[in-house]
């Protein structure tokens, strides 16, 4: 079968095709003819040797796909060990869920870790109540174009976007934000602050670290929660001041997907619930560039350049 490895760690350059055997299944398995698979930021990260745990080289990245088994169901599945960037590929019966037809393969992805990924922050680490005010940064890309729409369906008074560019702020007025603001850390308390009438924030959910994130914590309002969950900028987050914290009494966390789909209900719950929307018209994946495998060495650096907007991925078919 057709796949892409990573053979050495380094940038999208090490991304490689190759003819590999069809994976085998074991028990609680299934094999996936994959239709596409999703491409996300921390997949950048796997190949270059700095997520945890470090992959065991050599691999096949790729931790999404959607495709289906050999008696006909459809399934969208998530792959924690990788191996998604491939013609076939074997999921966990308990990582997967079927997925109607009437839910695109790139909205289906785009529902698996993005999805999950917004669905938690808003309701587990954030939790948000009815009439808050909520920042979303890098309001266009897959996390955040759910973020938005997933914040307002679940109550908050006040949806606040963050982009780099007039485009990407746009997109995010059209899924529903209030305001929608550079992300730069210069002058950002002012513009956040600006944006919401001249008061504090409820929570902020932050995906770009760097400067941003200290400038992000002097927007928030009393008993306010800053949530990290990435780190686009790759520059250090400067240190928390507790006293900054007990003065107002703020919350500072952070979120990874991983081991919060360990909890009981984390996984098919949300999930299915989001397929719900999506099939209802009431939640939009924003999906961008499809690109066949053998591209994934483009796909990833037009990630990293910021050129891409929604969920991207890969079609071994193409």
């Amino acid at each position: 079968m057709r796949a892409v490895t990573c053979a050495r760690f380094g940038g999208p350059e090490v991304l490689t095709p190759a003819d590999l055997p069809v994976p085998v299944p074991g028990a609680g398995q299934s094999l996936v003819e994959v239709a596409a698979a999703g491409v996300n930021f921390a997949d950048t990260s796997r190949i270059s040797g700095t997520y945890q745990p470090t992959p065991r080289l050599p691999f096949v990245p790729g931790t999404e796909v959607v495709g289906r088994t050999a008696d006909g169901r459809r399934l969208l599945a998530t792959l924690f060990e990788g191996g998604g960037f491939a013609e076939w590929a074997v999921v966990d019966d308990a990582a997967a869920v079927e997925v109607p037809t009437q839910v695109s393969d790139a909205d289906a992805l785009a529902l698996l870790v993005q999805g999950l990924t917004a669905w938690h922050l808003l309701r587990g680490s954030a939790r948000l109540s009815p009439g808050e005010t909520v920042v979303v940064h890098a309001a266009a890309g897959g996390v955040g174009s759910l973020l938005v729409q997933l914040a307002r369906h679940f109550g908050a008074g006040r949806v606040i976007a963050t982009a780099s560019t007039p485009a990407k702020r746009e997109l995010a007025l059209s899924l529903g934000a209030d305001a929608a603001v550079s992300g730069e850390a210069e002058d950002y308390p002012v513009r956040i602050l600006a944006a919401n009438g001249g008061k504090p924030v409820d929570i902020v959910l932050d995906a770009v670290g760097g400067p941003v994130f200290g400038a992000a914590l002097a927007t928030l309002g009393t008993f306010g929660r800053l949530v990290t969950y990435g780190n686009g900028s790759r520059q250090p987050k400067p240190p928390v001041d507790l006293d900054t914290l007990t003065d107002r009494n703020l919350a500072v966390c952070g979120f990874w997907l991983r081991p919060a789909l360990t909890a009981p209900g984390a996984f098919r719950e949300p999930l299915r619930e989001m397929v719900e929307l999506v099939t209802a018209g009431r939640l939009r994946p924003v999906t961008g560039a499809s690109y066949p495998l053998a591209q994934a060495r483009q796909a990833f650096e037009d990630l990293l350049a910021r050129r891409t907007i929604g969920k991207i991925t890969l079609t071994p078919l193409g």
